[in-house]
């Protein structure tokens, strides 16, 4: 039996999926997913979108809850698409995007019995982000887009920022200008913020900033335009200082980065004598702790902005080279042996000819610094297939509320 889209149907949910929501089954046998609820949960539900073998739904009514379920704290939950878990006790979401974590390892990297580690909690699960994006509507309001949608949802508060953005970005009054597309707000050492303005327009836009302390830039198709202040900020991670421009990218927990810094030092095997390969350096917030540890470090990264901010943020480093291209097109090039590897890919993981590279190379050790369980998956089966073992895989919960799972995985040869 089918059920028609509009009609209710009680299903009882078993699992967590990645991507916030919860699997169950329909009384056919089907798989169905649910946004915003939990394993355990007796719920009804209505069909959405149908396939031959799966189905999702919206969740109608919790009739037997699970007692992980904790009430929400944003009115806007379920609304706007920024949180996914907010319905969910602390404890239960860490527990969550390990099971996740380990789940998208065994099914889609083939990896029996993967050894993934408990999630380090952030030490705030509420205004941790030092960098948020807004998205505007067409009456100039700040707000989210919707889940599965294009659609933007004005909102009235948000309890993810950290507290000096939450302060500045109720008071910003934005005109809506032709081409203005996305608003964002970081937040540096000091509490100083920067505005940052993104614009697919070539005019030139007329925006002010009155009576706020922060920097504003605006990014569009002709560069980068300083209208108020500076065009960079200055971040700070266990103690060093990092410039970090505008359009360059930045862990945005930044407590958890420290974590995660500390973590790599830890367990990567590093001397005075080994070679280094950051691969994706960025601004070169690894590369700067690492450099200080090894006889030779390389750094890959393609943004030019990133890269000025590496050449200034490693300026005291005598044995540190860097490489402005894609990791694909610089890596076949290198005539170098290194003894470790560092890569924190963009979203979409490692290009092929990333991967056969570091498999031509042998590198001994390799540390993968993923934001996304399913393409770490894909690129650990490649890894594994290839000659290495996977050693550990740590989750780190850089964004707690949401299903995002940033972890680091280590590979031996």
């Amino acid at each position: 039996m089918t059920q028609s889209a509009s009609e209710t149907v009680d299903v009882t949910l078993t699992a967590y999926a990645y991507g916030g929501e919860a699997l169950g089954r329909l009384p056919d046998g089907r798989a169905v997913f649910v946004p915003y609820a939990l394993p355990g949960e007796a719920v009804r539900i209505r069909l959405l979108e149908e396939k031959r073998g799966h189905a999702r739904a919206a969740l109608v009514e919790v009739l037997v809850p699970s007692p992980e379920r904790v009430q929400p704290r944003c009115p806007h939950f379920m609304v706007c698409g920024g949180c996914h878990y907010q319905h969910m006790s602390y404890p239960a979401q860490l527990a969550a995007k390990k099971d996740i974590l380990r789940s998208q390892l065994e099914r889609l990297g083939g990896l029996k019995d993967p050894p993934v580690h408990p999630a380090i909690p952030s030490p705030q699960p509420w205004n941790y982000r030092n960098h948020i994006q807004f998205h505007l509507t067409q009456q100039g309001e700040l707000g989210y887009q919707a889940a599965r949608s294009n659609q933007v949802i004005p909102i009235r508060e948000c309890h993810l920022p950290e507290e000096a953005i939450n302060s500045v970005w109720p008071q910003l009054e934005v005109e809506v200008l032709p081409g203005l597309e996305r608003i964002s707000l970081r937040q540096g050492v000091d509490e100083e913020i920067l505005l940052i303005l993104e614009s697919s327009s070539s005019q030139p836009l007329e925006f002010t900033v009155e009576e706020l302390p922060l920097s504003a830039v605006l990014l569009g198709p002709g560069g980068r335009l300083v209208l108020a202040g500076s065009d960079h900020l200055v971040m700070e991670v266990d103690g060093r200082l990092f410039r970090v421009s505008a359009e360059s990218f930045f862990q945005v927990n930044t407590q958890m980065v420290a974590e995660m810094l500390k973590h790599l030092l830890e367990n990567m095997p590093l001397s005075s004598d080994s070679t280094v390969l950051d691969v994706y350096c960025g601004v070169g917030l690894f590369s700067a702790f690492l450099a200080a540890r090894v006889g030779r470090l390389i750094g890959i990264e393609v943004s030019s902005p990133a890269c000025e901010d590496f050449v200034v943020n490693l300026d005291d480093y005598n044995n540190v080279e860097l490489y402005e291209g894609t990791a694909e097109d610089i890596l076949p090039g290198l005539d170098v042996h290194p003894d470790v590897m560092v890569v924190d890919p963009p979203r979409s993981g490692l290009a092929p000819r990333v991967t056969d590279r570091i498999l031509a190379m042998g590198v001994p050790f390799l540390a993968y610094v993923s934001c996304d369980p399913s393409i770490l998956s894909r690129d650990a089966r490649r890894l594994v297939e290839g000659g290495y073992q996977l050693v550990q895989v740590m989750p780190f919960d850089l964004f707690p509320q949401t299903y995002h799972i940033e972890s680091i995985s280590l590979f031996g040869r």
